[in-house]
Formats: structure tokens, sequence, C-alpha cells
């Protein structure tokens, strides 16, 4: 009976995550994301992107290669909350990076900090692109250009022009 139930709630709990197209990217996420911090998949955040203040939270020269439309650059490693000072806490946000490990860091963080309506983007910018959905340059520009953070993990950057 136990395991029945342990088997259930592993199906439950496998189903709740969204999921992308290429298996060995899904793989890869189910191994480096935390299925306790809440999710937004690239279909409900492209039609819904308008309702969304987007956060990008990986490193400026990725940011200045490409990143989403409107995208507020917060960084990783030198996140800081006052950088988002001025949002309230129930603004509906959507946190990325390229796959989603750096902008779940975020994400935990902006939860324990009291804001309500956070989550992060599953499977990042690359599959924002792999999906077909538009970056832009620096100067609100529309690009093919992605920063591939690195050669192992720009293998899962399957659409757009990979720049390291």
């Amino acid at each position: 009976m136990r395991m029945c139930l342990f088997l259930l709630f592993l199906g439950l709990s496998q189903t709740a995550m969204p999921q992308v197209k290429s298996k060995s990217f899904q793989f890869l996420l189910n191994t480096i994301l935390s299925a306790k911090t809440p999710v937004i998949n690239i279909k409900e955040a492209a039609a819904n992107k308008n309702n969304y203040t987007f956060l990008d939270a990986r490193e400026a020269k990725e940011y200045n290669v490409s990143h989403i439309l409107n995208a507020r650059f917060v960084g990783s490693e030198q996140f800081e909350l006052p950088a988002i000072s001025d949002l309230p806490k129930n603004k509906p946000l959507i946190v990325y990076c390229s796959l989603g490990k750096r902008s779940e860091k975020i994400t935990k963080k902006l939860l324990k900090e009291g804001f309500s309506n956070v989550r992060n983007l599953y499977g990042g910018i690359f599959e924002w692109v792999n999906e077909g959905h538009g970056v832009v340059d620096n100067e609100n520009k529309p690009t093919n250009k992605v920063h591939a953070y690195g050669r192992f993990w720009g293998q899962f950057l399957e659409k757009g022009e990979k720049v390291y």
C-alpha cells in the first residue's frame, strides 16, 4: 500500500512539472532543478508575457547578446534586492537564465524575501528560443543570437545562433 501511494505521489509530482521537447534537455532539467520551486512553462509565459515582469538572472555578457523583450537584468552572482526595490512584492515575476538553474536560485531568494508571485521560467531562454519566441539585442532589435553559456550547455539550444 505504501509503495502504491509513493508511486502515485511520484507520478503526480512528475506530471506537475512542465516538459520540454528534447528528451535529453528534459533529463537534464529533471536532474538540476528542484521540484519545490514554482515554475512556469514557455507556452503560458509567452501567452501572458504582458502580465509579467521578466527578470534576467544571467551574467551581463549573456544579457548583452540577447534577452527577452523588456526583461530587466538582475544577474545571478551579483544579484541584490535593491535592484528590484521598486517592484511591489505581489507583482507577477518570471525569472529566467539559460536553462533555469541560476534563475531557480534567484526565485528562491525572492520568495524568501516575501515576493508572492514569482515563477522560474522552465527551460530558460534556451527553451524560449527553441519554442520559436523572439529575443532582442541591447538596442531592442530582434536577433537570432543567444549566448550559449558554454559548449556543453549550448547543445540544448537547438535554434538561434550560438554565441560563446
